[in-house]
């Protein structure tokens, strides 16, 4: 009998309790996923889902969108790695989708997942070029928060990719003249609530009212609705985020509304609710199971190193990806 790898899931619950066996004869078709998290939620986004195209093809039952009233729908192709790109103008579109106005670009991750020659160095410079066109212009700093839980794999995107993140703004302080013609850049990862008392939104806007940035750049693992988009799609958006809400933990969202200055966002889908996954009717309250890749780890250390290295071209695009790795060291 196969067995599964049981997690208590809790966005802000330091412990990782792991190891609790279920039969998988209980997930019939999932026998390539893993049972990983499970927590409290009374409430989900649209179809449980962080991820714009879903709730749209969802909404608008159809999977292949096309443009109408409120919705322009673009498709294209980066580097090899299709783009669907969404700009949400319409309020009622908004309305209908639990979705903030805005532009929302989710990008298939094909070249990743079939190992096609050169992916991470074609998918960073995809990546860099969709948040490129998303950045506001100016000197001020640009503000980069990875959101998440170190201790929970699933939930560690933004953890890990901030190491991967080229830090300058003290070394312009420093050596201004060394380092002419790079952007100025800091980073923050916000830990959990259990472990610093403090909200992640709180540490960002205090960063923020000190920094003064152009703009703040959040990475998140998010929820997906359909088991074929995790860790197999982007989402990059200019509308910011809301931390914990495609599983129900919502926290305060970070946007330009909350914080005053444009907030891109970048996240990675990694969950799903279990329920959706084998069809059941989801409960109205009380515990919910969500299921994760079997090979999450090394799809989340892959992925959020790429998702950190498409940012640092971004904000450097004199460098290139070994400059990048060069300068990390």
């Amino acid at each position: 009998m196969v067995s599964f790898k049981l997690q208590v899931f809790f966005r802000d619950f330091p412990e990782n309790f792991e190891y609790f066996l279920i039969p998988a004869a209980n997930y019939s078709s999932a026998t390539t996923f893993c049972v990983l998290e499970r927590g409290v939620t009374t409430s989900v986004s649209v179809l449980g889902t962080d991820l714009a195209l879903e709730a749209a093809q969802a909404q608008l039952k159809t999977i292949r969108l096309t443009s109408q009233p409120g919705l322009t729908v673009r498709r294209r192709v980066r580097d090899g790695y299709a783009l669907t790109a969404m700009d949400l103008t319409g309020p009622q579109q908004a309305e209908k989708l639990k979705r903030p106005m805005g532009k929302y670009i989710t990008m298939e991750l094909t070249p990743y997942l079939q190992r096609q020659q050169d992916f991470f160095a074609r998918g960073a410079r995809c990546i860099a070029r969709e948040l490129a066109a998303l950045l506001p212009e100016g000197d001020a700093p640009v503000l980069v928060v990875g959101l998440g839980n170190r201790s929970l794999t699933a939930d560690a995107v933004g953890p890990l990719a901030l190491p991967h993140i080229l830090v300058t703004r003290h070394m312009l302080q420093a050596m201004p003249e060394e380092f002419a013609g790079f952007s100025s850049v800091a980073a923050l990862t916000t830990g959990v609530l259990a472990e610093t008392g403090l909200e992640s939104f709180e540490l960002i806007a205090a960063a923020a009212e000190k920094l003064q940035p152009r703009c703040v750049i959040v990475l998140d693992a998010l929820a997906a609705a359909g088991r074929e988009k995790l860790c197999a799609v982007l989402q990059i958006t200019d509308t910011g985020l809301t931390p914990g809400s495609g599983v129900g933990n919502h926290r305060r969202e970070v946007s330009r509304k909350t914080l005053g200055v444009p907030v891109l966002a970048l996240g990675l889908p990694t969950v799903i609710r279990a329920d959706q996954l084998i069809g059941e009717e989801a409960p109205a309250e009380g515990e919910a199971l969500f299921v994760t890749p079997r090979d999450i780890d090394q799809r989340v250390r892959e992925l959020s190193r790429m998702m950190a290295y498409g940012i640092d071209l971004a904000l450097q695009p004199h460098l290139t990806v070994e400059d990048i790795t060069g300068l990390l060291g």
